[in-house]
């Protein structure tokens, strides 16, 4: 339904002042537009190539995109049933004059022209074609061929002899006639279109990267692979290679890495600003990725977490709400019979250009790297990043986990962005610059929280009621642990009088400072405030919301899960060492329990019940229950079986142990292949047989789920003592009379464990011990790995969420009539009756189609016309299908592709919502949304209305084909929409 997070691999940028509407191209083919929070539109090109340049046509809805296999695509923003869509309506590919080589028509350069009625495209070869859009009609006898501007080139020109191919295409500002063509070796010439001739020569020697024509029309501004800049007077002369040309290094004369972008904007009052990507110092800074930003006095260079793709800057004034003043022609030039139909256009938007007052004061700067969008506030002091609404790196460290909490009460939400405002206060004040478009989708329903956990420690909330993925707070673990960083290091300020001046920009910061600290589990309750989070190295903490900030000590509660086991030994990493002294904490959610599970493996299973105070937990060598009231274990329950060894050696070594295995097989290959040389033997048999031995290691490696065969497992299957899934229910134990609260454990081995809790009085809680007693043990005789357990009550309904029904949010379960356990493993769905635990009924899904369950929820689907609903099993396969199965009677209702098999991850990361909804990563940083409720929907619905400039312009077009004329009626269907 929509995408959340920051594109995967992006490849180009481009923006629309009229449309005030921001596009980014990826390597993957994928063209996304934003506007305003909420206006969000998707394009995937059929060719699996990346996007190497986007161009939006001036004052029109239409874009142009250019692939690396060199095809241009049109897209264009269409009206239908009052809301626009993203659609492709044409593609072009150059085709040179036979035999001509490829590289005559590889197109290196763009300028979609500001009449809107243009494409320049120049090519490797040096020529520069002009094509008429948005039909893709090749004008043949406007192109401007190498040999024509070569012709004009002055003798003395060193260059002149290869040009290279065109680095840059450049419109004047105020003369539409005139282009400047800059080639690869240096030379730049200013070309007129309606005259078709050469009437200036710029001869720059130095390898060109990039031009800028300021806005007065005045001078050109051309950047180079050296690392300098010149500034070009433009006017009737050619410069002469006697005129040195005015070169500034900005960085010192120690070499230099290439200005790529240079722009120069003027203000209304006072000097321009100047801004470039690159030119550091290649020896000393060659590695750091900045945008220099040169204003009066201030001179900074901002410093980027990762590559800079692209960056532009968004003005204030007339530009910004787009151009309306237009003139008429007058008639007896538009009539002359011989104006062509681009001359009549170049004429028209001359009248534009001089018609409409020059753009406001740079607002903005908006850049685009490889992992993230940083938008600087140019107006005011300090230059302070602005928070964005959507495009945030949700994998600014890895995310681990993730949770989704339906319906938040309206004061936890508050005191959440409350807490998360504080965390801000270094953002600009100023709203979000990009506002094109307009949202047309209905205001959220309810308040939903999603919660990532990251590698290094923090837990980030997102307020994931709508179509953007808000960040609303962010929680960091690593405080109550002493890890390498030190808490004083200020990575933002550069020293002063430091040069470069350096400030770094962003929060993509992918380097974790100790793994063990990775957050594996999250599990929230909304209506008490309470949370726990585990991690990597068997630690759980239990925090509570403070709207204060405080300073408090956290004691760690160690629980041995091996029960004094005899003959294992845990080879695994170390547990992290506890800060004994008092530690101050920020207003939000604050650590006041600790438990440290030993051995320290990851936690493969938690779960919080707050009206009774406790918290399950467990790892790959059993669980334990804690009494997070009185800081006390309830529970200690080991589930090793004596064959798990490989549980002794913890996720970190298992990678150690791969790498090492590999090295040994390719160690055997190459001394095999030493030993035939050796002897001069040339027996390929034995060869074969260590590549065999090999491609044998790697099978075994190999983790996809849907390579593992179907079989009936033994008892001495690695980790079958892993816990899967913890529940709370209270329900009938002992007998059918007496309900009484009680925590469920599933195991990879296929055991459920059942225990009995005797909770105090509610007066004599704090005092009186809480106590478990086992109660039940179910064995699967499939064996195969125990993913969900559900209570089921008189009714068939699932139990209620604690608290719930103190809050009036669900109605009380039915106590009256027999309960049922629904045991979901990897392979099957299987009913218990209750307390007795016979097999009522089962549905087999591995022995029915070979697939797998890989996630299981439960999930509310609510009618789309009244007010009926009803509650299902929402699941997701290792052959990434969703099924919903209906209860209580375990029936299969739908079955949707979702996810492609082979994106294991994608799989592993999914996450359901109590509403029929889900979130899934395709990519590191972005996760994909969809829906299985035909009610609870959430998708992107906005309108872009046409620029009122484009309808002028539209109106005085001849029509030139039928494609053409066909897309002109619909964009006038459009405008009337």
């Amino acid at each position: 339904t929509v995408e959340h997070g920051f594109p995967h691999q992006p490849s180009a940028l481009s923006y629309s002042p009229s449309l005030q509407l921001l596009a980014i191209g990826t390597r993957s083919g994928a063209i996304k537009l934003y506007g305003a929070p909420g206006v969000e539109f998707m394009g995937l090109h059929d060719e699996n190539a990346a996007v190497t340049q986007v161009h939006f046509l001036p004052h029109q809805v239409e874009l142009v995109t250019l692939l690396d296999d060199n095809s241009l695509h049109m897209w264009t923003l269409r009206a239908h049933k009052g809301l626009s869509e993203l659609l492709e309506i044409g593609r072009f590919t150059l085709t040179g004059p036979p035999g001509a080589l490829p590289s005559v028509t590889r197109v290196t350069a763009v300028l979609a022209h500001s009449s809107g009625e243009l494409l320049l495209l120049g090519t490797e070869g040096g020529h520069v074609f002009i094509v008429e859009v948005p039909g893709f009609r090749e004008l043949e006898e406007r192109n401007i061929s190498l040999d024509h501007v070569a012709s004009s080139i002055p003798d003395d020109y060193i260059g002149r002899r290869n040009l290279e191919h065109v680095e840059a295409l450049q419109e004047n500002p105020v003369n539409p006639n005139q282009v400047v063509i800059g080639y690869g070796r240096g030379l730049m010439v200013i070309w007129d279109l309606e005259k078709q001739r050469a009437i200036q020569h710029i001869p720059a020697t130095q390898q060109l990267e990039s031009v800028w024509w300021t806005e007065d029309g005045g001078y050109i501004l051309s950047s180079h692979s050296d690392g300098s800049y010149c500034r070009w007077m433009v006017g009737g002369e050619d410069v002469n290679e006697e005129e040195e040309e005015k070169s500034d290094i900005p960085y010192g004369h120690f070499p230099c890495k290439a200005i790529s972008k240079i722009v120069q904007l003027p203000t209304d009052e006072g000097p321009p600003f100047l801004l470039f990507s690159g030119g550091m110092p290649r020896a000393s800074y060659g590695d750091r990725h900045c945008i220099t930003v040169i204003h009066s006095k201030t001179h900074v260079a901002l410093d980027f977490t990762s590559r800079i793709i692209d960056f532009f800057v968004i003005r204030d004034g007339p530009q910004h709400k787009g151009r309306q003043h237009t003139l008429t022609p007058t008639t007896d030039v538009w009539q002359t019979q011989t104006c062509t139909a681009v001359e009549k256009n170049l004429y028209l938007t001359t009248l534009i250009a001089v018609s409409c007052p020059s753009a406001g004061d740079p607002s903005a700067l908006v850049v685009l790297v490889e992992e993230e969008l940083v938008v600087i506030d140019l107006q005011t002091e300090g230059w302070p990043v602005i928070q964005t609404p959507y495009l945030v790196p949700l994998h600014s460290s890895a995310i681990t986990c993730s949770h989704h909490v339906s319906a938040i009460p309206l004061k936890l939400w508050e005191r959440v962005i409350a807490a998360g405002d504080m965390q801000k206060t270094h953002y600009s004040k100023k709203p979000w610059p990009i506002t094109g478009g307009q949202s047309l989708a209905p205001e959220p329903p309810q308040r939903d929280l999603l919660l990532t956990g990251h590698e290094d420690g923090t837990v980030r909330f997102w307020d994931a009621s709508g179509v953007c993925l808000y960040p609303m707070y962010k929680l960091s673990t690593a405080g109550v642990f002493h890890t390498d960083t030190d808490p004083n290091d200020n990575m933002n300020q550069g020293t002063e009088g430091e040069w470069p001046p350096f400030r770094k920009v962003g929060c993509f910061d992918p380097y974790s400072d100790d793994p063990r600290l990775g957050i594996q589990k999250i599990h929230l309750c909304k209506y008490s405030g309470y949370l726990t989070v585990a991690g990597t190295a068997g630690q759980i903490l239990v925090l509570e919301l403070n709207d204060e900030a405080a300073e408090q000590t956290v004691e760690a509660k160690v629980v041995d899960l091996l029960q004094g086991q005899e003959g294992f030994r845990w080879k695994g990493h170390t547990r992290l060492d506890v800060r004994e002294e008092p530690v101050q904490f920020p207003p939000g959610f604050q650590p006041f329990a600790l438990v440290q599970c030993q051995p320290p493996a990851v936690v493969t299973a938690l779960t919080l019940h707050s009206e009774w105070k406790l918290v399950a937990f467990g790892t790959s060598h059993g669980f334990g229950l804690y009494d997070y009231q009185q800081k006390n274990n309830v529970l200690v329950k080991c589930t090793l079986n004596p064959s798990d060894q490989l549980a002794m050696e913890g996720p970190l070594s298992r990678v150690k142990s791969i790498k090492k295995s590999l090295r040994q097989s390719f160690r055997r290959i190459r001394r095999s292949r030493v030993s035939l040389r050796k002897h001069h033997v040339n027996n390929a048999a034995k060869l074969q047989e260590a590549n065999a031995r090999l491609e044998a290691e790697l099978a075994e490696m190999e983790l996809a789920p849907v390579q593992r065969k179907i079989e009936a497992r033994s008892s001495d299957d690695s980790f079958t003592g892993l816990v899967r899934t913890l529940y709370f229910a209270d329900t009938f134990l002992s007998d059918s009379s007496h309900n009484t609260p009680s925590l469920w454990a599933g195991t990879n081995g296929g055991c459920v464990f059942a225990y009995m809790l005797r909770l105090p009085s509610v007066e004599h809680r704090a005092d009186e011990p809480v106590t478990a007693q086992p109660a039940k043990e179910i064995q699967l005789m499939h064996r195969a790995p125990v993913v969900g357990i559900v209570v089921l009550d008189g009714h068939g309904t699932p139990l209620p969420e604690p608290l719930e029904v103190a809050h009036d949010l669900a109605r009380s379960p039915d106590m009256q009539g027999s309960h049922h356990l629904l045991v979901i493993s990897e392979e099957q769905f299987k009913v218990f009756t209750l307390p007795k635990v016979s097999a009522k009924m089962k549905l087999k899904l591995t022995a029915v189609d070979g697939s797998r369950v890989r996630r299981v929820g439960v999930a509310w689907f609510g009618s789309r016309s009244d007010d009926y609903s009803e509650s299902g099993l929402v699941v997701l396969t290792n052959q990434g299908d969703l099924h919903v199965v209906s209860l209580p009677t375990v029936k299969m209702q739908v079955q949707y592709p979702c996810i492609r098999r082979e994106d294991v991850s994608g799989i592993a990361s999914c996450v359901f919502t109590k509403h029929g909804q889900g979130f899934y990563l395709i990519s590191p940083s972005e996760f994909e949304r969809f829906s299985l409720s035909t009610r609870c929907v959430v998708e992107p619905r906005c309108l872009v209305e046409v620029p009122l400039h484009s309808g002028a312009s539209t109106q005085h077009r001849p029509q030139t084909d039928g494609a053409l004329s066909a897309h002109r009626n619909t964009r006038h269907d459009s405008e009337d929409a």
